[in-house]
């Protein structure tokens, strides 16, 4: 499971290449004093990153450790962060591969945003990719890094619709509208510890039946599964994990996932079904819900 929560506000850093508009839903979402997290630092490998200007606009330290290689560049950002005492650090927009040396330390407190529905499209030159597939849907996605290119676990995943007659320069603008809101959110459930990559150990914790059946899941479904494990810790029921999994923890399983679907998003009928929950159970789900959108 994650370090999160930590009990106090979470210090923030963000690495940045570019304009910066992922970063400015950041800065405005984890202002300082917010008592879950707060932005305390943006690094940039570019200089004439706007990204910058961002952070000093809003009081927030903005370094820049220009690229003469990845090894040069991961041994300041590290020594930055230890420096900082900083928590997470989440990728907006930065434009750089980073080594095992750099993500293995981090791995499970280091986030990125990505302007697919992976595990589709990971790479460059998503948007014309999309559009000359002809899909009809997109959107982005927020996961943990690991040592490859857009392949860590999913963390929380949007959608937008690809209309008629969309070029790639106005899905970009479409995608990006959603990010301003889906990247804020999932900071939020990782910092309340309802986001967490896949532990090593899940037949220990699950059992074998239950352990094989979360990995046969696909890479989109699982985020939904561990924020109901989270959900289950939370509520002092740990040891019904497993069966929710498998489908035999009853209501309180039911519950569990109700939850987890509604942190990713509203939706109406799933609300409607959490008002019918026995009041014991539907307390809890409701707590969750609400710590949430108050976070």
């Amino acid at each position: 499971m994650g370090p999160f929560p930590l009990g106090r506000p979470a210090r923030l850093a963000v690495f940045a290449s570019g304009r910066g508009t992922n970063l400015e839903a950041l800065l405005e979402a984890f202002p300082q004093g917010h008592p879950l997290g707060e932005v305390v630092l943006v690094v940039s490998d570019n200089p004439e990153a706007f990204a910058l200007e961002r952070a000093k606009r809003r009081g927030v330290e903005a370094q820049v450790l220009p690229w003469r290689g990845r090894r040069a560049f991961e041994e300041g950002a590290l020594a930055l962060l230890a420096e900082r005492g900083v928590d997470a650090v989440l990728l907006a927009g930065f434009m750089r591969l980073l080594s095992p040396r750099f993500v293995v330390p981090w791995y499970g407190r280091l986030l990125n945003l990505h302007p697919s529905l992976l595990p589709d499209y990971p790479g460059l030159r998503v948007h014309e990719r999309v559009l000359a597939a002809g899909e009809r849907e997109t959107g982005s996605t927020v996961h943990f890094v690991d040592q490859g290119m857009d392949t860590g676990p999913i963390l929380l995943q949007g959608r937008v619709p690809v209309l008629p007659g969309d070029t790639p320069q106005a899905l970009e603008a479409r995608v990006l509208r959603l990010e301003h809101r889906l990247y804020p959110k999932a900071v939020r459930l990782l910092l309340l510890g309802l986001a967490f990559p896949p532990p090593s150990d899940l037949e220990e914790r699950l059992g074998e039946e239950a352990a094989r059946a979360f990995r046969a899941l696909s890479p989109r479904e699982k985020p939904l599964y561990l924020r109901a494990w989270a959900l289950l810790k939370a509520w002092g029921r740990e040891d019904l994990v497993g069966p929710a999994f498998l489908g035999r923890a009853g209501l309180w399983g039911r519950a569990a996932f109700l939850a987890a679907h509604l942190l990713g998003g509203s939706d109406p009928a799933l609300l409607e079904e959490v008002a019918e929950l026995p009041p014991e159970v539907r307390a809890q789900v409701e707590g969750a819900l609400r710590v949430e959108s108050s976070a």
